[in-house]
């Protein structure tokens, strides 16, 4: 049957109206979706920011393992997929002293730490010894003496870092000699000896563990004395199993999940303490 001409300019012109009443319905729908996605991309600041700091980096390898394999590097990969896990528990904001291949000063990584206002400062590391036998992951916190003389020469060779800094890198200053003498803040000391106790029996749980794992010195990078700290040594590139684990992104997951639990632990105990505080 023909369509009246008329008939059919009515429709299109009907259709056409219709569309416009829709669109301004359809760009509000938009609108709000877009502010639903801003709200989820903006940083929840009432969550606590965990700081995540891959050691060494950029000109300063850090320890070479026996295949050949650098300690900057499986630092980065480790920190940053254990970010990458805080990051989608919800729970925490998370930040990392270093993203890239980049050398930056103990001082710095500590003054990163204390300008994002972080709740928990987590050096991660895997050293190397002479002695390639020796294997397994240890957790530091910061002490005026060394608990060993094998965590003493660690202390020294990881504080050892600046000297890729070059002359720009300033020697501790006598303030920061106070802080590392002092540690007045018992709340911090206390807080990184509950990290650490975590951290030891999260790793402990999938992992192999240095003798007494539990150990402390000077560290330089965990003087901060208002944020509990603790340096983490994966295992030791110098030992032949640890390296190859090291290589191994599924190690690294291993790693970086019972990190995560002892993290989540060290909150959890917080809360405790807070309630049995009020």
């Amino acid at each position: 049957m023909p369509v009246d001409p008329a008939f059919s300019r009515r429709l299109l012109l009907g259709h056409g109206f219709g569309v416009a009443l829709l669109l301004p319905a359809a760009a509000a729908a938009r609108a709000e979706a877009a502010r639903h996605a801003h709200a989820r991309a903006r940083p929840n600041t009432a969550l606590p920011l965990v700081m995540l700091d891959p050691g060494h980096g950029g000109r300063d390898p850090g320890a070479i393992g026996i295949s050949g394999t650098y300690e900057k590097h499986v630092a980065l990969a480790a920190a940053t997929e254990l970010a990458r896990r805080l990051a989608a528990s919800n729970r925490y904001r998370v930040a990392l002293t270093r993203q890239t291949d980049d050398f930056i000063p103990l001082d710095d990584r500590v003054s990163i730490a204390q300008q994002h206002g972080a709740s928990l400062f987590m050096s991660i590391h895997a050293d190397a010894l002479a002695d390639h036998a020796v294997r397994g992951a240890s957790v530091y916190t910061l002490a005026t003496n060394a608990s060993d003389a094998q965590t003493a020469a660690l202390a020294a060779r990881e504080n050892a870092a600046d000297r890729y800094g070059g002359p720009e890198v300033s020697g501790v200053s006598p303030h920061v000699a106070g802080i590392l003498a002092s540690l007045v803040q018992h709340e911090t000391r206390s807080g990184s000896a509950r990290l650490q106790h975590n951290a030891v029996a999260s790793l402990g749980h999938d992992l192999p563990l240095l003798e007494n794992p539990a150990r402390h010195a000077a560290f330089a990078v965990l003087k901060a004395a208002d944020i509990p700290s603790v340096l983490v040594e994966m295992g030791f590139m110098s030992n032949k199993h640890d390296e190859a684990a090291l290589r191994q992104a599924a190690h690294r997951a291993t790693v970086a999940v019972a990190l995560h639990r002892a993290i989540d632990q060290y909150f959890a105990s917080n809360i405790a303490l807070t309630h049995i505080a009020g």
